[in-house]
This record gives C-alpha cells, structure tokens and sequence, in this order.
C-alpha cells in the first residue's frame, strides 16, 4: 500500500501538524506502508531524499502568501506520484486544490486539523473549493468529536468523519527525572505553574500573564513564538518579572522535566486555532492536573472537566484565576486529577495507538475497493 502526505512543511519545522504527520509517517512505515511526503521547501530548489524509512519531497517554494506557500513543483509532484491513498493534512489550500485538480490517487483521506479562523477573506473565496474537497473525500479524520459537532464545515459532512485523537510519545514523560525536577523546582520556588507552545495569538497566554497578579505561585512558560516580545513586555508592564519566567525553546529531550516539576499546567487558548492542544497530553502523561479553557476544540475533548482537571471560559481572566487558585489549594484533588490523566494518556493519546487507527482506516479503503 502506498500512501502519499500532502502538506505545507514538514520536520525539522516545529509544529503541531508538522509532528503529527513525521509520527503518522514514521509510524506506518514500521508497519510495512509505503510512505510519501510531499511538503514545500523554504527555498526555491526542491529536494528529494529518502529519511526514516520514506521517501521525503521538499518541492521548491514560489513565495508564501498569507501562511500558505506556493510551489508549481508541488502541482507538478502530486500529478506525477501514484498512490493508492493521498492523505491531506487540512488547512494547506494550495496543496488540496493541487489534489482536485491533478490528484490520481484513489483513495482520499483528510485529516481535519482546523478550520480556517483568522483568514476570514480567504475562507470567503475557498468556501467552494473546500465543499468540493469534503465530499470527494473518502474519509475525513476529525481529531475529536467536538470538532466534529462545531466546525460548521465539517457538520455536515458528519456521516463520513472518524474520531482519531491526535497521538503524543508518552514514554518519555512517563519517566521520572528526579535530579532534574529538583534542581528547576528549587531554583524557581513552588508552586510552579506550566505553559508549553509557540507563543502565538490563539494560545492566549495573555489572560494567564494577568491571571498572575492575583496567583501566590510562578509561572514558567516554554516555547517561542511571534508573540514572544508583546507577553515579554505585558508582563513587564504589570511589574510580574518576579513572578514569569520565559524559557524560549526548550529542548524536546528536556521537556519532560519541565512537565514534571511543575505543580499544575494551564493552556489558555483564546481561538478555536487551538484545535487540540497536544501539550495537554504531554502534562496529563506527567501526572500533572491540568487546567485549559472551551473553545468547541478538542482542548476540552483531551482535558475532561472535573476529571483530569478544570474547563474554564475562554478569554475571562476571573475564571481563569479562580480555576488555578482552586487547584493551587487542593493538593488531593490536584494529585487524584493526575492520576486520571496519565491513564487516560495512556489509554487514548499514545501514538501507537493513533498509528493503529489509521492503519486501520487505511487498510479498509484498500482492501474494500469502494
């Protein structure tokens, strides 16, 4: 079975669907799947290499407009391969629309990452083009059943949509890093509060920033990002340097003691961009309670309200306070959410797992001939 990846980037680009698609891809080439992944390359030359077992195209890029490169060398790409499945990773509308028109797979399956929020211009014009792609679809992946029930576009395509959680590598936050913990623990004094990811707007970091002034605790927050010199500066503004520390980009090697030494990790994600949160699992496979907010996403399909920690409203600072100053002073209650999470980490999240089901969904497209 041969199956072709079409998206804008791939590793070594840090991001959530760039880490999810080297997984899937890496994942199913393991298990005998032969593997394509069709990408842009930031510079005007493509390469054509073979890594981990598949075969990896870096078609050359014209110029990127609004998030979304362009490559003729991708057009001309997706008509020369033949796979028995494409496999598009949505938004990249350059790529599906070079899909539509040349595509010779098949088979197509989507995964459905997010709908397309800030480009609302963009949307406008594509509408069209996206209702095409959904019903020529065989199978469309929804990350959770949120997305499904919220997304106006995927709603009504619900007949023809599969729940697959996005997977994460559990194993290595699994174990304890006990000297690590301690040093970062005693050099910032508990309790400790987590953010991880690209500082981006979406992620809302800045209800959390203003959270802190009236949170007896500190708040390390990992990761890099657009956004990073705006949050620098608010928390400046609000006199909190003793409070927020920034860590930039931590090393993936390094992340679980990060995980591991903090008392409890909030996501404040303020738009439906956040169409998962990842970093949920990664803190619930720690056995840290988590705090996130509802955005219709999967942030609240991942962290169950009450269970594995607290659902708050997006964007409202006062339930975001409330919400880690409440856990903040129930040490049982934070532990007994821990607890939940690393199980249900390990039980829905693991990448072995989300490898699986998507071999699974491949092999009946296959094998039907439908």
């Amino acid at each position: 079975m041969r199956v072709l990846h079409l998206y804008k980037d791939y590793y070594p680009v840090v991001g959530g669907i760039e880490n999810h698609i080297r997984m899937l891809a890496e994942g199913t080439v393991r298990r005998g799947v032969e593997v394509t992944v069709l990408v842009t390359n930031p510079t005007a030359q493509t390469q054509v290499r073979e890594i981990d077992g598949l075969k990896l195209i870096k078609a050359g890029r014209l110029a990127t407009f609004s998030s979304t490169p362009l490559s003729f060398s991708l057009f001309s790409w997706v008509r020369r391969l033949k796979p028995d499945i494409t496999h598009l990773h949505f938004p990249y509308p350059w790529g599906e629309i070079a899909h539509l028109i040349l595509g010779r797979a098949p088979k197509t399956v989507i995964t459905y990452h997010s709908d397309i929020v800030r480009q609302k211009n963009l949307l406008k014009l594509y509408r069209p083009v996206l209702g095409r792609l959904l019903a020529r679809a065989d199978r469309i992946i929804a990350t959770s059943p949120n997305y499904i029930h919220s997304s106006p576009h995927l709603s009504k395509v619900a007949d023809k949509c599969f729940v697959i959680p996005l997977g994460v590598d559990v194993e290595p936050f699994l174990k304890a890093r006990t000297e690590a913990v301690r040093g970062l623990r005693g050099e910032h004094q508990p309790p400790l509060l987590l953010f991880v990811g690209l500082l981006r707007y979406y992620k809302g970091l800045e209800y959390l920033i203003r959270a802190m002034t009236h949170v007896n605790a500190r708040l390390l927050v990992v990761g890099s990002g657009p956004m990073a010199e705006q949050w620098r500066s608010l928390t400046a503004s609000l006199h909190l340097q003793d409070k927020i520390f920034f860590f930039g980009r931590v090393e993936n090697d390094d992340l679980p003691t990060y995980y591991q030494a903090c008392d409890l990790f909030v996501l404040p994600a303020s738009h439906r961009s956040e169409a998962f949160g990842a970093v949920q699992v990664e803190a619930m496979a720690c056995g840290k309670a988590v705090i996130s907010t509802e955005l219709g996403t999967g942030t609240s399909y991942v962290n169950v309200h009450g269970e594995t920690g607290l659902v708050v409203p997006a964007r409202d600072t006062g339930a975001l306070t409330a919400a880690i100053n409440r856990l903040l002073s129930d040490e049982e209650l934070r532990t007994e959410m821990g607890r939940k999470g690393r199980e249900r980490a390990r039980r829905e999240f693991s990448h072995e797992i989300m490898v699986d089901r998507v071999l699974a969904l491949y092999e009946s497209l296959y094998e039907s001939g439908e």
